[in-house]
């Protein structure tokens, strides 16, 4: 694997993301799940902060009819993070066919929504599933409130939740969360003692943002010292996203946790970016059956390689 974009590093000793004693990822959808999933191995190091705004599919209608956070992410996360599997994954992941009220629902979202009203906090209903599913990494909610994605057009019209949003033929002005809720507390504290801190793979505007939105996660990550990494997608998105450049990307997120905060970008092999050249690490990341989708192994090198780097800047700067 070439990378290209980050100095060499001069240390006597070597260091990667397995020394470090807190990773958190933030994001959702399959994205998310390929990360975590790709650093399991860190067990209890490792968090997710999740988005919670999908409102879309059976974690939409639930949201709907039980005024409740989508748990469609979360399932998700939680099913890729399973290494042995077993009746109470299968279970988890079914979705039910046919016609009817059930038709399209995945069970595993109806038994979070379950414990959910069993529990005081839907942080506990994860904790829950994950000791039956035997996961070591933390999940959580962005946060333990119901509420939607909003978008702000150059028209000055305003587009609510998550599937009207992705259907808007350009990229909107702003987005913001309505109602405003906090933050899971929990979250906060990860990102506070976070040695690194990763934004995406992910739909940009749909799962990398959300979370970002939230003041005390923006923030935690600007006062933080950890490394943040920001991992781009494979291949363009199809939707508003898709006519965002890397570089526009890159002031989302910076107008969000601060100005030269993100460490590094790890995007996939392309001509160089002059305004992100500081930062732009550009890697062979794919699968090889699947190209559009990170290999874990290489994306873990990567990894490794931006701690690198990054410790050997500090190391000479100090």
């Amino acid at each position: 694997m070439v990378l290209t974009g980050l100095p060499r590093d001069h240390c006597m000793w070597q260091k990667n993301i397995n020394d470090f004693d807190r990773v958190v990822a933030i994001g959702g959808g399959h994205g998310m799940g390929r990360v975590l999933s790709s650093l399991s191995f860190l067990g209890t190091r490792l968090t997710g902060i999740v988005t919670t705004t999908d409102d879309g599919g059976s974690t939409g209608r639930l949201r709907k009819s039980q005024e409740c956070i989508a748990w469609g992410d979360l399932r998700n996360c939680l099913n890729q993070l399973v290494t042995t599997p077993s009746i109470g994954s299968q279970l988890f992941e079914h979705r039910f066919t046919g016609r009817g009220e059930l038709a399209g629902h995945n069970l595993g979202n109806l038994m979070l929504l379950a414990l959910d009203n069993l529990c005081v906090r839907p942080l506990d209903a994860i904790r829950l599933i994950s000791d039956m599913l035997e996961i070591e990494p933390n999940l959580l909610p962005m946060s333990e409130h119901p509420t939607d994605l909003c978008a702000h057009t150059v028209c000055g019209d305003q587009i609510l939740g998550e599937v009207s949003i992705d259907q808007l033929t350009t990229p909107p002005r702003a987005l913001s969360l309505n109602p405003v809720v906090p933050a899971t507390r929990e979250a906060i504290d990860a990102l506070h003692q976070a040695d690194m801190i990763i934004l995406g793979p992910g739909s940009f505007l749909t799962s990398i943002m959300p979370p970002l939105l939230l003041r005390e996660i923006a923030e935690a990550i600007r006062s933080s010292r950890a490394i943040v990494v920001f991992i781009s997608n494979l291949v363009d998105e199809e939707g508003p996203a898709g006519q965002l450049s890397l570089s526009s990307q890159h002031r989302w997120l910076e107008e969000r946790i601060g100005s030269g905060r993100i460490d590094a970008i790890l995007a996939p092999e392309g001509p160089q970016v002059p305004e992100l050249q500081h930062c732009l690490v550009r890697a062979e990341l794919g699968e090889a059956a699947l190209p559009h989708r990170h290999d874990r192994l290489k994306l873990r090198l990567a990894l490794d390689t931006v701690i690198l780097s990054r410790l050997g800047e500090r190391d000479m700067a100090g």
